[in-house]
């Protein structure tokens, strides 16, 4: 009599969890989108152009503006880097481009049109985004980077992986292409899933790329690989990167500092060094410390030094 009891406890509480799981499903399925397309919302076919913020202000809360008044014009095929303080908008700036937010207030245009008359997909399938913490799905590292481009060759995807500096590593793997790279890649490192990432960019052939903190958590070696993907990727694109490390962004067109939301400096990379404002700061802190760490690898101090 205890083994019917028993089974039908363990089945109820199954039953019960897979109704909680259920609702919150359905919860997901049923919420409205913040951004959604209008009702005449058109595909250009391309967002090939020059890009406009104009007296953009946007806010999570009412009470706390993350931009104010923020304007910007980009050139089509211009590199754009965007450093400053954590808080001060960067992230927020390419939301909006790649419109998971839309202004509170102001227009944003690519190529001369008010991008909510484009529809959501026009804008966001154009787009290559290579995030600071990139994503990897179960599956082979051949799959992983499919999923720039479904309908890509094999030798698309190893062309891709080339160029973006990734086939050295993978076929050193044990079974190459066909390795599995576990749950969310935890049977690759960052530097490798950050490199598989961006070879997926590279397949997509996107018109537009944006790359946000991508070489923050990863060591020198793979930065440098990564830096040499990125300038293949961006060559005839219009891009934007964010980075707290300044060697990742010293060949840009322009550098803007942002600081609560507004454009303080403005610049390349040698024209901020001689104005002596905040990036020069942070590029000095950011020499000084590697240099450091380069002649004294080991942070030896005077205290650690024998008599």
């Amino acid at each position: 009599m205890l083994w019917p009891v028993q089974d039908l406890a363990r089945v109820y509480a199954e039953t019960q969890h897979a109704i909680a799981s259920a609702e919150r499903v359905f919860s997901l399925i049923d919420a409205v989108p913040d951004v959604s397309d209008r009702s005449d919302a058109i595909d250009p076919g391309t967002i090939q152009g020059d890009i406009e913020f104009e007296g953009v202000d946007f806010w999570y809360e009412a009470d706390n503006p993350v931009l104010t008044d923020f304007n910007l014009k980009v050139k089509r095929g211009e590199t754009i880097a965007l450093v400053g303080p954590t808080g001060g908008g960067k992230t927020t700036i390419v939301n909006l481009l790649c419109r998971f937010y839309e202004p509170r207030r102001g227009t944003i245009r690519i190529g001369g049109k008010d991008y909510q008359e484009l529809s959501l997909d026009a804008i966001q399938s154009r787009i290559g985004v290579v995030l600071q913490t990139p994503h990897l799905f179960s599956g082979t590292v051949r799959e992983n980077i499919r999923y720039g481009r479904l309908d890509a060759s094999e030798k698309e995807i190893e062309q891709a992986a080339r160029l973006a500096k990734a086939h050295d590593f993978i076929i050193t793997l044990e079974k190459g292409y066909e390795e599995e790279v576990g749950e969310g890649g935890n049977l690759l490192s960052v530097g490798q899933k950050q490199l598989i990432s961006l070879a997926r960019a590279v397949l997509a052939r996107p018109e537009l790329f944006i790359m946000d903190e991508a070489t923050s958590s990863v060591d020198t070696l793979t930065e440098d690989l990564i830096q040499k993907g990125m300038e293949t990727l961006m060559q005839n694109r219009t891009s934007f990167i964010i980075a707290h490390r300044l060697s990742t962004i010293k060949r840009a067109d322009r550098i803007l500092v942002i600081q609560d939301g507004r454009i303080t400096e403005m610049g390349t990379h040698a024209e901020l060094l001689r104005a002596r404002g905040h990036y020069y700061r942070l590029y000095t802190q950011q020499f000084r410390r590697q240099l450091e760490q380069k002649l004294d690898p080991f942070h030896t101090t005077a205290e650690m030094i024998p008599a």
